[in-house]
């Protein structure tokens, strides 16, 4: 049996679907009995659970040949980030008193990194992690390829994308989420003793203006991209509601300046940005 968090969302959905079509038994573990229960139509077990949860996470994850852990994203965390740290303890106590016989969490790329953004909870949840005697194997893909799924609009509406990755014509590592979906099913049918990081990018690394580049190609209309200037980052994001923006400030920080950046070699996905974005345009015209 194997366990899944959040597979009412895209990645976790996407390891459910693999480990499926392989003919292995899956729990779907969610906070919501009725998000899971197309899930449960499929002949998934279905264990409710939150991520804060350690009682429940425990007898979610009992039993089970593997787990794969993810939790939800915070773009907006108390300083300190005190959120990160109860899901660190939660998972923690979980794990341990559930002993599954192995464990797939969904990091990020540069959990590694001492300087203090919104990675940081990844890190705080890597530390905890790394404190059981269980084999472990931190899954750190690189920028999500559907994060432009923000960019369709514009570039429809006004072909200007505004863009805080910058400059624009430096690449950065980017995977889609089908195959870090794909890679997370896969580690969960391997074998491995203690710890181990994974890293995962796309095929090519890709910049903004290829981006801009291939929306105007999937819509046929010219499309650019435009630098959104660092000095406004913080009032716009307070303006959309954030409390504390510093932490995502300093995010696209690391990633401009090249600290958030992989350890050693990561591996290479197959779904290219072009598949991604026709993918979310096509999805949007649905819509």
């Amino acid at each position: 049996m194997f366990a899944i968090t959040g597979i009412t969302g895209n990645v976790g959905g996407i390891v459910a679907e693999c480990l499926l079509s392989g003919g292995r038994a899956v729990r779907a573990i969610a906070r919501d009995a009725r998000k899971a229960s197309t899930w449960a139509d499929r002949g998934c077990e279905v264990a409710i659970a939150d991520i804060g949860d350690a009682s429940a996470l425990t007898a979610a994850f009992g039993g089970a040949e593997a787990v794969f852990v993810m939790v939800p994203p915070l773009f907006d965390p108390t300083p300190g980030f005190p959120e990160a740290k109860a899901i660190a303890a939660a998972l923690k106590s979980a794990l341990e008193a559930a002993r599954p016989g192995r464990v797939v969490y969904l990091s990020t790329i540069g959990a590694q990194a001492k300087q203090e953004n919104l990675l940081t909870q990844h890190t705080i949840i890597e530390s905890a992690l790394r404190e059981l005697d269980l084999p472990i194997a931190f899954l750190r893909p690189g920028w999500f390829m559907e994060n432009c799924s923000w960019d369709v609009a514009p570039a429809r509406e006004s072909g200007v994308i505004p863009s805080f990755l910058q400059p624009l014509e430096r690449a950065v590592p980017m995977v889609a989420t089908k195959d870090i979906g794909r890679v997370a099913a896969e580690l969960l049918q391997e074998r491995w003793s203690g710890h181990r990081v994974v890293e995962l990018e796309g095929p090519h690394r890709v910049s903004p203006n290829q981006i801009g580049a291939a929306f105007a190609q999937l819509l046929d209309r010219p499309v650019r991209m435009e630098a959104v200037p660092q000095q406004t980052w913080e009032p716009l994001f307070r303006a959309q509601g954030m409390k504390n923006p510093e932490p995502r400030v300093r995010m696209l920080d690391g990633f401009n300046e090249g600290w958030i950046d992989f350890e050693g070699d990561a591996r290479k996905g197959t779904v290219g940005i072009e598949t991604v974005l026709k993918t979310l345009v096509d999805g949007q015209r649905k819509g």
